[in-house]
């Protein structure tokens, strides 16, 4: 078995990217995030039938063996998740973000909550009714990973359309927000289930209000400092080099202080993206950070979701798989669907642009990288098989489906917000 270095499994993840992405580019023609996650998937595909029918040959193996080396649960969760966090927090604007905090909170807060319980509570009926070997706790470690939406997929589709500027507001504080909400929930509801212990509600608060409320604190506190930073002086270089090291810093320092990373680079992002980037950079300056930032975006971007394409490696093909994986899927959009409506349910109609934006909430939760990490973490064992197949098909669903299809609800909900206020550069967020 070879053994490769960090830098050799990052440069074949580079060099792979850029080939499919090419591949894509010229011949599928499919939007590239699709593009990369469907040629990874049958990459990975046509290595399980190569050796199946070819004797001797485990390409497979050799490809599951460098994702092993890689981990690609710690190199997202611990690695590349600061930076999409942050890169996509650069672009939100936090003035209308606070005059549509409301739905952001409720979304990514109690709607996570909502969506969790009806998921593990779905798929544990299931279970029982299929006879399968899923505790109940598991389940709802299930709802905890599969339930927050993806900020590299959702923050993709807001670039690519004119959004309502209050739907783009809500949606992209929800994606950015939800994940780190999700991680919480999810490592409290882990810990239950490994160590065996009745899970307590009284904690389990305690817990998320410490991580989640740590997390607020420590992101404003490395966004001032890099702030001030950033204002101290004039030399492109050095800002970018400063940004770098907000990300790189605070999310090191996030973990000794159990306190949330995820959250953290998500409001030190919302800072420098707004007040540094306003007043604190020159034009050159400005210039050069945002388009950096967009490069290690697009290039983090086409990894991971190459990533998710190779990982079908990670699942051995069983009928339990397929019943529960065929299961997930509308366990998982109904939850939403619901989660959706009675996290809004508080909110006056005008918080949210408009009533026919909530389906592109709903069909708009897209499901990705986060969620395969947290599943790819999970303990070896026939549950982690059930849950990982369950995982695989609402991200891939999420993905090919969701994402490809979603430009219909954009366009009603954009029509509507025209009939709303009938300034076309007030629908297009100009």
């Amino acid at each position: 078995m070879v053994h490769l270095s960090s830098f050799d499994v990052a440069a074949l993840l580079v060099v792979t990217a850029a080939l499919l992405g090419y591949l894509n580019h010229h011949i599928l023609r499919l939007p590239h995030v699709i593009g990369l996650t469907v040629m990874g998937a049958l990459v990975a595909i046509g290595l399980l039938v190569v050796n199946a029918f070819i004797p001797g040959v485990s390409l497979d193996d050799w490809v599951a063996n460098i994702l092993s080396q890689l981990d690609f649960s710690q190199t997202l969760l611990q690695g590349m998740l600061s930076f999409l966090l942050f890169a996509g927090a650069l672009h939100v604007d936090l003035d209308r973000l606070k005059k549509d905090w409301l739905p952001v909170v409720l979304l990514s807060t109690v709607g996570v909550l909502i969506s969790t319980v009806l998921v593990g509570g779905a798929l544990y009926g299931v279970a029982l009714a299929a006879h399968l070997p899923l505790p109940a706790i598991w389940c709802f470690v299930f709802g905890a990973l599969i339930s927050p939406t993806d900020p590299v997929s959702v923050l993709g589709i807001l670039k690519e359309k004119a959004v309502p500027p209050s739907l783009q507001a809500v949606v992209a504080g929800e994606s950015l927000f939800n994940d780190g909400v999700g991680i919480v929930v999810f490592l409290i509801l882990l810990g239950a289930a490994v160590t065996g212990t009745e899970f307590s509600i009284a904690e389990g608060a305690r817990l998320f209000a410490e991580e989640a409320g740590g997390g607020v604190l420590l992101g404003i506190v490395i966004g001032w400092l890099g702030f001030k930073g950033l204002r101290s002086m004039d030399e492109y270089a050095l800002e970018v080099l400063i940004t770098i090291a907000v990300v790189m810093g605070g999310y090191a320092i996030a973990e000794p202080l159990h306190v949330s990373g995820p959250i953290a680079m998500a409001v030190a992002g919302l800072l420098i993206g707004n007040y540094g980037v306003t007043y604190a950079m020159s034009d050159m300056t400005r210039d050069y950070v945002i388009k950096f930032w967009e490069l290690i975006d697009e290039t983090l971007n086409s990894i991971l979701f190459l990533l998710i394409g190779l990982e079908v490696l990670a699942i051995v093909p069983h009928r339990n798989h397929l019943l529960i994986a065929a299961a997930a899927v509308p366990i998982a959009l109904g939850a939403r669907w619901i989660a959706v409506r009675a996290s809004l349910i508080v909110v006056p109609r005008a918080e949210v642009a408009c009533h026919d934006s909530r389906p592109v909430l709903v069909w708009g939760g897209l499901r990705g990288g986060i969620s395969i990490a947290l599943a790819l973490s999970l303990p070896e064992g026939p549950v982690r098989n059930l849950l990982l197949a369950a995982t695989f098909a609402v991200v891939l669903f999420s993905v090919l489906v969701q994402r490809a299809t979603l430009n219909p609800f954009i366009e009603r909900a954009k029509r509507a917000a025209n009939r709303t206020d009938p300034d076309p550069s007030a629908a297009s967020g100009e």
